[in-house]
C-alpha cells in the first residue's frame, strides 16, 4: 500500500481545516505566513507548534521518503526515549556545555532529567551494552523522534524552533575506512531524500557546533529567506558554510624593515582611518582583538584586510562560548582600547592568523598607548609569534583555494551529517574486541534531518504568492476536487464516482462537498494549490465534460468522464 493509499481520501464536509486570511504575529519568512493560512500548523507558544490534519499529512509523506530511503541505506529503525537521565551527559561532557543549555527537571525521586535535544548520548549507551566483537560491526540505526532546544529567538516558523521532530541517523564502524563508506553511504540516501521531495541542494563544509566531530556537511536549500550563509566557488567545485569555508589569502613580497617609529594618531582607532591617516594599504596594519572565552582572555592577530572568523577561533580554543571582551575588561588588562597589540604584552596569549606571515611586512600595530601607534614592524625582530592558524573569515569576491572566485548565497540548512570518530565512544566507553582480541573504540557517524524544517523549506523554494506548490510527493493530497452545486443531483453523484474511482487507483483526494459559495472553494483550492484540481460543474456536464488543472505544467483542459479516469490513471503510474 503506498502513502496515499493509506493515509486515504477525504471529503471536507467531515474534515477538520480551515483557511485564515490575516497573518501570523511575529511573521518573517513566507513559509509561515501559508503553513498558517492554509491551515497546516497552529502555535502553541513561542517556537511550539501543532499540526493540524492537513499539515501532518504532508509530515507523514515527508517521514514516508525518509524511512523507505534509511531502509534502502539498510539502516535499521530504532525508537529512544525523550527524557533522559542527565547521567549519560555527565558522561559526554556535555550537560553544561551543550548550546542552547540542556531542559532540565528533577523526577519524583529527585533525579535530574534531560529534555533530548538530540540522542548522541543515548545510541552511545544502547551500543555500548551491546557491543562486543568486530563481527558485530558495521551497522547504521535511525529513529524519527521528538527532540527540544531551547532556542533563544526562534523565528521562521518551521525554520527555527523548539520542539521538532528530527531523523536522527548514527552508523557505528570498526576503523575509518568502514566510517567512510557509511558516511558516503548516508549523503547518497539523503540526496534520494531531497530529489524526492523536489528540493535541490547543495552539500558544503560545515561546522559541527554543538554535536561534535572531525567532518560535517550539510546540506543547504538555497534561498533568499534562509539564516545560513554559504560560498559556493563558481566552477561549483567548492562549498562551505561561511563558518568553515577556506579560501587563498592574497601574499605580498616582504619589504625591507626600517627601524621601528612610534608615531602620533591622536583619535584613530580604526584600521580605515589610520589606513587614510597614514596613505597605507589596509593590509599593511596588523589589528587585534582581544577575545573572552570560558574564564580566559586571548588576543587575536589578523591582517587588516581580513575579519576574524569567530567560530574557527573557537573551534581551536574549544571554547564552550566566545566573546569579544568589553572595553573594561581591556583595560583591567593594562591594555588601550583601539591602540592594542602584542607588542611587549607578557601576561596574554596571541593567536596569529596565517595571513600575517604572507607579508607585506613594515606592518603598523597599535603601541598600547593612548593615541600611538607603533611603524615599520618586522614579525621577526620585534613580535613574539608562536601559534599561527588560519582564522580568518571568507567573503564573496575572494577565491577558493583553486583560484575560483567566491558567490555567497543565503540558504536553509535541511540536514547536516557528521564524522563523530570516538568523540563519545571513547568519554562512554563504547568498544570492541578486534580480531586480536584487543579493546578499540567504536567509530561513530551522526546523520539528522529536521522533518518540519524540510517541509518549510520545499514551501520556501516553490512558493509563488499565496500559493505554497508543494511536489507531489509530499502535497497534504495530490487532487482538490470541487462540486459547485452540491444542491444538483448529477454533480453529486458524478464527484462521489470520481472520488471513488481516483481513490482506488492510489492518488489521495480532498473532495470538497461543502454547501459554500463557489468562490470559497476556488480561495481555498488556490491556497493549498494541490497539484491537481477538478471541478465539476452543471454547466461541463451539461456539455459531457469535466474541468481539470494541471497546476505544475500551468495547464487547464476539459476532458469527458472516461478519459479523466484514464488521465489520473497514467499519473499514478507515473509516481
Amino acid at each position: 500500500m503506498n502513502i496515499n493509499s493509506f493515509l486515504g481520501s477525504k471529503k471536507l464536509s467531515n474534515f477538520f481545516w480551515k483557511t485564515y486570511r490575516e497573518n501570523p504575529q511575529n511573521l518573517e519568512t513566507e513559509s509561515h505566513r501559508l503553513l498558517h493560512r492554509s491551515g497546516f500548523i497552529t502555535q502553541v507558544s513561542s517556537g511550539i507548534f501543532s499540526f493540524l490534519p492537513v499539515g501532518w499529512r504532508s509530515i507523514e509523506k515527508i517521514k514516508h521518503i525518509i524511512k523507505q530511503e534509511m531502509n534502502l541505506s539498510g539502516a535499521l529503525e530504532i525508537n529512544m526515549p525523550v527524557i533522559q537521565s542527565s547521567d549519560l551527559w555527565k558522561k559526554s561532557g556535555r550537560l553544561d556545555t551543550f548550546i542552547p543549555p540542556l531542559a532540565k527537571f528533577n523526577d519524583r525521586r529527585d533525579n535530574e532529567m534531560i529534555v533530548a535535544p538530540t540522542h548522541e548520548e543515548t545510541v552511545t549507551d544502547m551500543v555500548s551494552k551491546n557491543v562486543n566483537s568486530y563481527r558485530d560491526l558495521p551497522f547504521t540505526l535511525y529513529q524519527i523522534q521528538t527532540k527540544y532546544r531551547e532556542e533563544p529567538r526562534p523565528r521562521g516558523g518551521l525554520l527555527r524552533v523548539r520542539e521538532f521532530e528530527m531523523k536522527d541517523a548514527y552508523s557505528f564502524d570498526k576503523d575509518l575506512e568502514g566510517l567512510d563508506v557509511s558516511y558516503k553511504k548516508m549523503i547518497a540516501a539523503y540526496q534520494k531524500i531531497f530529489e524526492r521531495c523536489s528540493t535541490d541542494v547543495v552539500i558544503v563544509d560545515a561546522d559541527s557546533g554543538a554535536i561534535g566531530g572531525k567532518e560535517s556537511n550539510e546540506f543547504i536549500m538555497l534561498a533568499d529567506s534562509g539564516e545560513d550563509v554559504v560560498l559556493i566557488s563558481e566552477d561549483k567545485k567548492y562549498a562551505a558554510n561561511v563558518e568553515k569555508a577556506i579560501f587563498r589569502k592574497n601574499e605580498y613580497n616582504t619589504e625591507i624593515s626600517s627601524k621601528m617609529e612610534l608615531i602620533e594618531t591622536v583619535g584613530i582607532k580604526t584600521i580605515k582611518s589610520l589606513q587614510q591617516a597614514l596613505n597605507i594599504p589596509d593590509y599593511q596594519i596588523l589589528k587585534t582583538v582581544i577575545y573572552k572565552y570560558d574564564s580566559n582572555f586571548v588576543g587575536c592577530v589578523i591582517r587588516g584586510d581580513y575579519d576574524i572568523n569567530e567560530t574557527k577561533l573557537r573551534n581551536y580554543l574549544r571554547a564552550t562560548y566566545l566573546e569579544p571582551a568589553s572595553e573594561k575588561e581591556v583595560l583591567e588588562l593594562g591594555l588601550i582600547p583601539g591602540f592594542l597589540s602584542p607588542y611587549k604584552i607578557s601576561n596574554l596569549d596571541f593567536i596569529y592568523d596565517e595571513s600575517v606571515k604572507m607579508g607585506p611586512g613594515n606592518f603598523v600595530i597599535g603601541a598600547n598607548i593612548l593615541d600611538k601607534h607603533l611603524k615599520n614592524i618586522d614579525l621577526d625582530r620585534d613580535l613574539v609569534i608562536s601559534k599561527v592558524i588560519d582564522i580568518a573569515e571568507a567573503k564573496e569576491g575572494y577565491l577558493a583555494s583553486n583560484g575560483s572566485v567566491l558567490t555567497a548565497k543565503r540558504g536553509i540548512e535541511v540536514g547536516h551529517v557528521f564524522k563523530l570518530g570516538d568523540a563519545y565512544s571513547k568519554k562512554m566507553n563504547a568498544n570492541f574486541s578486534n580480531n586480536e582480541g584487543a579493546d578499540q573504540k567504536i567509530l561513530m557517524g551522526c546523520y539528522g534531518i529536521g522533518v518540519g524544517r524540510l517541509l518549510a523549506a520545499c514551501i520556501e523554494a516553490n512558493k509563488t504568492d499565496d500559493s505554497m506548490n508543494l511536489p507531489i510527493s509530499i502535497s497534504p493530497f495530490s487532487i482538490y476536487l470541487a462540486a459547485l452545486q452540491t444542491d444538483d443531483k448529477e454533480v453529486m453523484e458524478i464527484s462521489e464516482k470520481i472520488f471513488s474511482e481516483i481513490s482506488k487507483i492510489g492518488l489521495d483526494i480532498l473532495f470538497d462537498d461543502r454547501s459554500v459559495q463557489p468562490g470559497v472553494k476556488f480561495n481555498d483550492s488556490d491556497l493549498l494549490s494541490l497539484p491537481y484540481k477538478i471541478v465539476i460543474s452543471r454547466r461541463n456536464l451539461e456539455k459531457g465534460m469535466i474541468e481539470i488543472e494541471d497546476r505544475d505544467n500551468a495547464k487547464k483542459m476539459q476532458l469527458p468522464y472516461a478519459e479523466t479516469i484514464e488521465f489520473f490513471k497514467n499519473i499514478s503510474k507515473d509516481i
